[in-house]
């Protein structure tokens, strides 16, 4: 309690820039009458695993971004991805930002009943050689 209170009465002070005794007075008044936050506490291993996530998800961003100039990707879909059981706000906040942060994809929807729909697009698949010598031949071309 005692941390949430100095967090609030110093974030106030940041905002307001203003360190008079009438301005502190009023940034306890308000630390004091905010509504408590009660959340359960995240697991420590929930936790070091999508910060891990999140220090990989940044050069496969670089990779994907890279991928998609060079090779165009024009093929989409949407999928729905499952949430992992019992997954707080803060979590879930990190798994959308992790999903949206690569270029290739973005969450378009978060289900209470705990899944993801999450946008991907893809390169289109390049036929195989008979496969396009014959819808060439369909289109009455010559490959």
């Amino acid at each position: 309690m005692m941390g949430e209170f100095i967090l609030r009465l110093s974030l106030w002070l940041l905002l307001t820039a203003n360190f008079t005794v009438a301005n502190i007075v009023i940034g306890v008044a308000i630390a004091l009458l905010l509504p408590r936050y009660h959340a359960e506490p995240d697991r420590l291993r929930d936790i070091l695993r999508t910060l891990s996530k999140v220090l990989v998800a940044v050069p496969v961003a670089y990779i994907e971004a890279v991928q998609m100039i060079f090779r165009p990707h024009t093929k989409e879909e949407i999928i729905e991805e499952r949430v992992s059981s019992r997954r707080s706000p803060g979590l879930i906040f990190l798994d959308i930002f992790l999903i949206t942060f690569t270029p290739k994809t973005i969450v378009l929807r978060y289900y209470d009943a705990g899944w993801y729909a999450v946008h991907l697009v893809k390169p289109r698949q390049k036929l195989p050689k008979k496969s396009r010598q014959k819808s060439l031949q369909n289109l009455g071309e010559q490959p």
